[in-house]
């Protein structure tokens, strides 16, 4: 039985980010949902970020974490500490509107099943452009390439309200993610391994597979800045993007579908590593190649310590049976609506 006027905890991870708070903290104080808590977990800042926060909002809890965890080990550490019916995971550099938390947790409330919720996702530079970390929500390909609607690869759209609706995702982005804490328990959290970049797409796949749903809501609209803590171009970003990605396939695909699948991503990580290579793009190129070597540092050393789930049979939702680099490299489909031919 669903619990009337569920208690929601807004969780934002902190990193030296004091100007991030002082700009985007006031936005998250005023939403107007009754019962919501609001928590900063700190990965061991260097900067003013506490005093800035205690000093000007005194009543927000603060939560001092020991070290810098990274993403997702940094969340598994916060949330043991809160709680709350829902959790909200929110990035720092997001900026949301009043009633952004009451459309997710009413569509949440009315199913049981659905487990993990994104709002629409803008920019916060370019308010009527979808944002690259997760748009309309996040789908997969064949391969385990994750994109979104509203953002594939560098193409971003224009919100024409072309994503209107409560529909299910593959993924939600980690930039606002909503999740019942009951799910996250039963999943295990973020696999603190990943340390950050598709963690989230790891737990919503996990979600999926032991039978709960992902979904998208428009109703509820928040603006991201993006790159806040990684530079896009960074390489530390370019080894965690690919070698998390070759984890997730061998994490949580049947192990006949991911020998193959990893040993084609292993390859296409190659040719594009030989296409970085002559756009003199070195420190990226060896990026790749120690995410080759981090993957398999995971597969004979880590594998075993990772969060699993026992599988039940449920056809996942936002997978598009294509590969999204030949629809889009190759075939020049350049958004959602030309790859994945559906609304």
């Amino acid at each position: 039985m669903q619990v009337q006027n569920p208690s929601v905890a807004v969780v934002i991870l902190n990193y030296n980010g004091r100007n991030f708070l002082e700009k985007f903290l006031p936005s998250v104080v005023a939403s107007t949902y009754a019962n919501i808590h609001i928590y900063v977990a700190d990965n061991a800042s260097t900067d003013d970020s506490r005093a800035w926060t205690l000093q000007h909002f005194p009543n927000i809890k603060w939560m001092q974490l020991s070290e810098n965890y990274g993403f997702a080990e940094g969340y598994n550490q916060a949330l043991r500490q809160v709680d709350t019916d829902y959790y909200v995971l929110l990035n720092s550099d997001v900026e949301v509107e009043p009633g952004w938390m009451e459309p997710i947790v009413a569509l949440m409330q009315s199913n049981e099943k659905i487990g993990i919720c994104q709002p629409k996702l803008l920019s916060y530079a370019e308010k009527d452009i979808f944002e690259y970390a997760g748009a309309a929500g996040g789908w997969l390909d064949s391969l385990g390439y994750p994109f979104a609607r509203g953002r594939v690869f560098d193409t971003v759209e224009k919100d024409k309200g072309q994503f209107e609706g409560n529909v299910p995702v593959f993924w939600a982005s980690g930039a606002a993610f909503f999740v019942k804490r009951k799910v996250w328990e039963t999943v295990g959290g973020f696999d603190g391994y990943l340390f950050a970049h598709q963690e989230e797409i790891d737990l919503c796949w996990r979600a999926q597979l032991a039978g709960f749903e992902v979904y998208y809501c428009s109703a509820s609209r928040v603006y991201h800045v993006g790159g806040g803590t990684l530079n896009k171009s960074n390489p530390r970003k370019t080894y965690l993007n690919f070698r998390n990605s070759l984890i997730l396939l061998a994490k949580n695909l049947p192990a006949g579908q991911a020998f193959v699948k990893v040993f084609d991503r292993l390859v296409l990580d190659g040719v594009f590593g030989v296409k970085l290579f002559l756009s003199g793009k070195l420190k990226d190129v060896w990026a790749i190649i120690m995410a080759h070597f981090g993957f398999y540092k995971w597969l004979f050393t880590v594998r075993n310590k990772s969060p699993f789930v026992r599988k039940k049979i449920q056809e996942l939702q936002g997978v598009v049976n294509q590969s999204i680099v030949w629809a889009y490299f190759i075939k020049g489909k350049k958004t959602f609506s030309e790859i994945v031919h559906k609304k």
